[in-house]
């Protein structure tokens, strides 16, 4: 089976750790693509590609301001991708809390020892 093109699926987009980094510093802001190589000490040419990776999936979103473009996140388009990791919060609560189950019964068998 053929792999999903990056530039179509949200999550094949998020899979690349710089990318994520890049939402990251999105995040409640909007910076030019200057401003991002400043913070992200990355290549123009590589905060360029991946801003387009993540445009062409929606994630990202550009408006023009004089001769700058400005960036930002689009929080809507992260939705997908939320719902279906918080299917897993009840798998890692529940691990968690037997986690603290055994841990409790390991300390008082400790204590019952001395």
């Amino acid at each position: 089976m053929a792999r999903t093109k990056t530039t179509f699926d949200p999550f094949n987009a998020i899979a690349e750790p710089k990318r994520r980094a890049l939402i990251e510093a999105l995040v409640g802001q909007e910076l030019t693509v200057n401003q991002i190589v400043e913070r992200m000490g990355w290549s123009q040419p590589m905060v360029s590609k991946h801003l387009g990776v993540l445009k062409q999936v929606g994630l990202v979103s550009e408006r023009k301001e004089g001769r700058y473009r400005v960036y930002r996140v689009n929080a809507d388009q992260l939705k997908p991708i939320q719902e279906w990791v918080i299917q897993f919060e009840q798998f890692w609560s529940d691990s968690l809390d037997h986690l603290e189950t055994y841990l409790d019964e390991i300390q008082a068998n400790e204590v019952n020892d001395e």
